[in-house]
């Protein structure tokens, strides 16, 4: 456990993937370490782009630092605003290798596992709060099936299956301009913003435990 008389949060990002020079959640979380939010002493942490490995990396960090709240990270290439992520899958289905050169297809990320598991956050007041702030952010209904999915269901699973007062769950980001250069027409976002937004979320989670009833479904 980490060293502190602060509670403590964890937040991870990623490593780059896919042909990227940098992750955009990497950049944006690795700012945050060692602030002080809601009376909690933020931690931040680089997951490889990798499956399984990166599950071992987040719990392996879960056991040092007992946090109260684990918030993940990950970049959504394509994608214009801040996603929370409403539920993950429980599947493998990649569409290209990640890091370690691996691409498993179909395979599940926890054997005997259920379908489906909901994020464990108060997604609606994140988003709510947000919007406050002026921060275009939406409520997502799929992480993909890559590795930001593979860790939010792992993430989830573990809450459930170890953890229950633990809160966790996922978002994802848009490219960074410096990348959304070389994707013609992908929208972006600044690192202030996400940097803004980040913190935004994080004070929301740990203020409310019973979520909102607004609507932020979407029709198709």
């Amino acid at each position: 456990m980490t060293n502190t008389n602060h509670p403590t949060v964890l937040i991870t990002g990623f490593e780059p993937f896919g042909g990227e020079k940098v992750n955009p959640s990497w950049q944006a979380v690795q700012q945050l370490e060692g602030l002080i939010i809601e009376g909690h002493i933020v931690i931040t942490r680089e997951l490889p782009c990798e499956f399984d490995t990166s599950l071992e990396a987040l719990y392996n960090n879960i056991a040092l630092h007992d946090p109260a709240l684990v918030l993940c990270v990950g970049q959504a290439g394509g994608r214009s605003d801040i996603s929370i992520e409403r539920i993950a899958i429980n599947i493998n289905d990649a569409r290209i290798q990640d890091n370690a050169g691996h691409q498993p297809i179909d395979t599940p990320v926890v054997k005997g596992g259920p379908d489906a598991i909901f994020a464990k956050l108060p997604i609606k007041h994140m988003l709510w709060d947000l919007h406050e702030a002026l921060i275009p952010a939406s409520i997502s209904n799929t992480a993909g099936t890559y590795v930001c999915n593979h860790v939010m269901y792992g993430l989830c699973h573990y809450i459930d299956s170890h953890k229950q007062n633990l809160k966790g769950g996922f978002v994802h980001i848009p490219y960074l301009p410096s990348q959304a250069v070389h994707h013609s027409g992908a929208p972006s976002m600044t690192q202030t913003t996400v940097i803004s937004a980040l913190k935004s979320m994080i004070s929301s989670a740990l203020r409310h435990d019973q979520d909102l009833a607004i609507a932020a479904g979407t029709t198709h």
